[in-house]
């Protein structure tokens, strides 16, 4: 018993001590990122994928038809992060959903665009002209500043996730807005007389915003961003992901391609 006491107390001291408690966690090698429609996967895989690879990991990615779908999953930790939305549509989100994602780093964002077949630019708008707008308060506000500074309409100041077409109080050539959901815009362009569309599924569908008969005076807050759980903000991974992006192999293949002309660049960029 007396030989055995040293050899306990010892075993005993080893497994409490520190680093032996518990086994640390692998270090993370698969980073799983979700997208909608649009052209932010094309700039992942051309600039960030190759300096996420350089540290040694491999990237999975996962395609979703609406934001709410590629928040969620993000939320659920079915993937890690998703290149899709705004600030104000992701504070709305967390807002509505009480979750709790948050952006780690804006991405070259093109901006909303109102797009006609049937009217040039140069031509005033028609009495009674229809006009398909986004179906969510957030982007249906910047629908609505698209329109007001054409001066078709004036608008009062609202929350942005309170925003309905009610908050239009002048409405002098009588335009009927048409909300539909984003993905869907571009498809009426056929029927009505202009569509106020998001930059990612105006390019997604083959709409070029040079070719737009008016674009959003885009801000800050309306850039896009990748988001993560906000307890991953500081994980080693998604800080890869912000140095990815701020990667000299990114900012060249941004600039290098003519496909990214109009989109607006963070300042990470100058």
């Amino acid at each position: 018993m007396k030989t055995a006491l040293p050899v306990l107390v010892a075993a005993l001291f080893a497994l409490f001590t520190p680093g032996h408690a518990s086994a640390q966690p692998a270090p993370k090698t698969e980073i799983k990122i979700g997208f909608v429609p649009g052209p932010y996967i094309d700039g992942f895989k051309a600039g960030v994928e190759p300096e996420l690879k350089k540290k040694g990991y491999t990237v999975k990615y996962f395609e979703f038809s609406t934001g709410l779908e590629a928040n969620t999953a993000v939320f659920r930790d079915d993937i890690d992060a998703n290149v899709m939305q705004h600030t104000v549509f992701l504070d709305a989100y967390n807002q509505r959903q009480k979750t709790d994602l948050a952006g780690i780093i804006t991405v070259p964002t093109p901006p909303m665009g109102l797009y006609s077949k049937k009217h040039a630019r140069a031509d005033a708008v028609k009495a009674g002209a229809t006009v398909v707008v986004p179906n969510d308060p957030v982007n249906l506000q910047r629908a609505l500043k698209i329109l007001r500074d054409l001066g078709w309409i004036d608008i009062k100041d609202s929350n942005p996730v309170d925003v309905t077409e009610l908050d239009v109080i002048k409405n002098p050539s009588g335009i009927k807005i048409v909300p539909l959901e984003n993905a869907q815009a571009p498809r009426a362009l056929d029927d009505v007389d202009f569509a106020a569309v998001q930059g990612n599924f105006a390019i997604y569908s083959g709409l070029k915003l040079t070719e737009a008969f008016a674009l959003e005076k885009m801000t800050k807050p309306y850039s896009n961003v990748v988001a993560v759980r906000r307890g991953n903000v500081e994980a080693p991974w998604a800080k890869d992901i912000v140095e990815a992006y701020k990667s000299d192999t990114f900012k060249n293949a941004i600039r290098g391609d003519k496909f990214y002309a109009g989109f607006v660049l963070p300042d990470y960029f100058n």
